[in-house]
């Protein structure tokens, strides 16, 4: 079996095949997901509660906007920040996640090719398919600009640094600490609703993306979430058929930010593409059985799993 010198680990099976195992043994080193998720979450709540509370001042001066700038930005990033304090005393797992940036040799194009056009194509489904219900073809012209403001930041920085930030908080250290405990499916969902907690607190922000979802009703509001759960089930097929690559989720969500950006979409269009997403993801689930279903071994080898029941 081939060796990986960074990490010191080695997978089962060739990458991307239906036989690609959920748990490489070094998985089991993530081993404080309470510790993660509590800190990954708490920390970007209390500063982007501070940050809505600045954006709803009277006086939008320089230096308040500023301010909800940089606690934006400092929230977006704090969960990096919990990944590198749990990770800095363990070489062996710095260079895990310096490995997982980049695509490994072998990963199928096919993957690939999902990652990037997945959710464009589903984008122009669900708008074709408005089309028979009276909505205007006028979504599939390009829209020139942006559906929500950032502040002083332009737009298309904060849809770049989004994806960049989250997934190597998400899929360098939170996912991997709960696929060791619980089946992928189980993981899936469980991240679905930590994810969508986490999200909370940026609708309270006056002119942010997720401001702007609220104000469009409740509907639009509550897809929002439940478009979480194809995304976050797709991305983690994605991830783990791709070897654990950390690079394709990025893509993978980046595509999503800007694609939602690009179009005139009708917000109801969005609902139909969410209803589209999970017929696929129901698709892709049931097919891949072994791999949303099977429950993580009990017991690795004693080097790879040492620590794995901490929390």
């Amino acid at each position: 079996m081939a060796r990986h010198s960074d990490a010191g680990e080695h997978l089962a099976h060739p990458i991307g095949t239906q036989h690609t195992p959920v748990i490489e043994p070094i998985t089991y080193r993530y081993n404080r997901p309470v510790a993660f998720y509590t800190l990954a979450t708490a920390i970007p709540w209390a500063l982007w509660l501070g940050a809505a509370y600045l954006s709803h001042l009277p006086d939008q001066s320089t230096a308040v906007r500023l301010g909800t700038v940089v606690l934006g930005l400092t929230g977006l990033a704090a969960p990096v920040g919990v990944v590198w304090w749990l990770v800095r005393d363990k070489p062996e797992l710095r260079a895990d996640l310096r490995r997982r940036l980049f695509v490994r040799r072998g990963v199928p194009g096919f993957y690939l090719l999902c990652a990037v056009g997945l959710l464009p194509a589903s984008l122009l489904v669900a708008q074709a398919i408005s089309l028979l219900f009276g909505y205007s073809p006028e979504q599939f012209e390009l829209r020139g600009g942006f559906s929500f403001t950032s502040g002083l930041l332009p737009v298309w920085l904060i849809l770049v640094l989004a994806p960049i930030l989250e997934e190597i908080a998400w899929h360098g250290y939170g996912t991997d600490s709960l696929v060791t405990r619980m089946r992928l499916i189980t993981a899936s969902l469980v991240f679905t609703v930590i994810w969508t907690v986490w999200h909370l607190p940026l609708a309270l922000i006056e002119g942010y993306y997720h401001s702007e979802v609220v104000q469009e009703g409740w509907l639009h509001a509550l897809n929002f979430p439940l478009s979480m759960i194809p995304f976050v089930l797709l991305m983690n097929w994605l991830y783990f058929r791709t070897g654990r690559s950390i690079s394709v989720t990025i893509v993978f969500h980046l595509v999503a930010n800007f694609v939602n950006e690009i179009f005139l979409t009708h917000p109801d269009s969005k609902l139909i593409q969410t209803v589209l997403l999970l017929v696929l993801t129901a698709v892709i689930v049931m097919r891949e059985r072994e791999l949303f279903f099977t429950p993580p071994p009990r017991r690795v080898s004693t080097r790879a799993g040492a620590g794995a029941a901490s929390a």
